[in-house]
């Protein structure tokens, strides 16, 4: 009898074990396009970066994933352009109103996100290719840095656009945005203090002018993301995120 009681005992635990196990919360991943109207001639980068994200979160397979865009959103300031790295755009509030910036990240907060991919154009760098930021002094700077590798890497093997690597935010050294931690030139969306995402990831994808007639096509919006999608759910698995 107490074999028995101790043989059943134990299938309980196995099963809640199990149970548990299959009902582990997935990863859950935020999504923000650009919502810049306002870079390059005729050409909407809001537009451009929404297209591959959609095709991101409509390509395999399914995660725990949601978009946070201010575009066209009342009762905001700078809604639908402004960059990320200047205070009157993001972290400023104006006549009472947050930024389009804070809206999203405020957006994304409540998710509680694992992970945080901002999709934008590059302008004025002449170069046909694809760069990664990722926060500078960040406490996951060197498992953000491997994730923006192998987002941009898997974007450039099913195009054209030349792999320019991974940088830091404070890199571009423009504007006047800073971390409070660091003191550097920092990425709104990417700060630590703003964003709670464990992970965090800008990618830049093209340049405006140059990549223009590239961007602009629904049929390359669709590839990029789909390789975006892809490779990331490859990264969960292999973090046991997913």
């Amino acid at each position: 009898m107490k074999k028995l009681l101790l043989s059943v005992f134990g299938l309980i635990l196995l099963s809640s074990f199990t149970i548990s196990h299959l009902n582990k919360p997935k990863a859950i991943v935020v999504w923000q396009p650009s919502h810049q109207t306002d870079t390059g001639k005729d050409f909407s980068e809001a537009a451009v970066c929404n297209g591959i994200i959609e095709a991101a979160i409509a390509g395999k397979p399914n995660l725990k994933e949601y978009k946070v865009w201010s575009l066209n959103k009342p009762n905001l300031h700078h809604p639908n352009v402004g960059s990320n790295t200047i205070i009157e755009h993001t972290s400023a509030v104006i006549d009472g109103k947050i930024s389009g910036y804070a809206y999203e990240l405020q957006e994304s907060n409540k998710k509680n996100p694992t992970v945080f991919i901002a999709v934008h154009n590059n302008g004025g760098t002449k170069r046909h290719a694809i760069w990664g930021f990722i926060h500078d002094g960040d406490e996951y700077e060197a498992e953000n840095r491997a994730l923006a590798a192998r987002l941009i890497a898997a974007v450039s093997a099913v195009t054209d656009l030349e792999n320019r690597g991974v940088q830091l935010d404070s890199s571009t050294g423009r504007n006047d945005y800073t971390c409070k931690s660091t003191g550097k030139k920092a990425f709104y969306s990417l700060d630590e203090h703003i964003n709670t995402a464990k992970y965090r990831v800008l990618l830049e994808v093209g340049d405006n002018g140059v990549s223009k007639e590239f961007l602009e096509n629904p049929a390359n919006q669709k590839k990029m993301g789909e390789a975006i999608k892809a490779e990331l759910a490859k990264w969960l698995t292999e973090k046991n995120l997913n």
